[in-house]
């Protein structure tokens, strides 16, 4: 492990447990108003449950050699999308593959580490879940749920013209989504039928978040510009920064 490695190794663990303080004292504080006794000990411990298999999430360490690819579903300006399987565990999951070199050239780093921080922050039934992330030296590869309904301009072309009470429902769906994005923080920024999802379910759940911004350093493309000018040992916390 090289000195830029180290250091940013356990900088990212002190930043990692100050957030997992923050988000415990900030539900603690929910609870304290909006429920008491034995409903305040479950949340409490389905958060405590949660925070746990994120943490378990995020020390596991993968490369495409463990996932199968079954097809191509999808294809963005910086890569595509994958239905792969996992070799262990056999569970399927949507991978989305991202070409480094093009977001160097497009100037788009602030772009991608906003999405892999909504994606990963986001506990909502609202946010298609991101399950792993990791990269090598080409690409960026964001492991996610597969969900099997398509998204809403499929059915839009399927069905031409949906009922007034599909078209409520949806609506009303959406407006959920969208406020569950603004309280976690973040701004979507491309709200369009090709980024709402369908779930198994006939529910939505909002993805692509290319365009996104919570409004931290890291998410302003000026951050980034600053490492590229700076010395080498700067220049290594761009692609680390990226899977974080």
């Amino acid at each position: 492990m090289n000195m830029c490695t180290l250091i940013h190794y356990y900088k990212t663990a002190i930043e990692h447990a100050i957030e997992r303080n923050q988000r415990r004292q900030a539900f603690e504080q929910k609870l304290g108003t909006e429920s008491s006794g034995e409903r305040r000990n479950r949340e409490l411990a389905l958060f405590g449950k949660n925070e746990s298999q994120f943490l378990r999430l995020r020390r596991t360490r993968l490369s495409l050699d463990d996932f199968n690819t079954v097809k191509v579903i999808g294809k963005g300006a910086f890569g595509e999308v994958r239905l792969v399987q996992k070799k262990d565990s056999g569970k399927i999951y949507a991978m989305k593959t991202l070409l480094k070199s093009e977001m160097y050239k497009k100037d788009q780093l602030a772009h991608v580490k906003a999405e892999r921080d909504v994606l990963a922050d986001a506990n909502s039934p609202w946010v298609v879940s991101l399950y792993y992330s990791f990269q090598d030296p080409l690409y960026l590869y964001l492991i996610m749920e597969f969900l099997p309904g398509g998204d809403l301009m499929t059915m839009l072309i399927k069905w031409q013209i949906f009922t007034e009470d599909v078209t409520r429902f949806y609506i009303a769906e959406c407006v959920l989504a969208i406020e569950a994005i603004h309280k976690l923080g973040f701004i979507h920024r491309d709200i369009k039928p090709d980024n709402i999802l369908i779930d198994m379910r006939g529910h939505i759940k909002l993805s692509d978040f290319g365009l996104s911004t919570g409004f931290h350093k890291t998410h302003d493309s000026n951050y980034y510009r600053k490492l590229l000018e700076q010395d080498g040992d700067n220049k290594c916390k761009l692609g680390e920064n990226l899977e974080d």
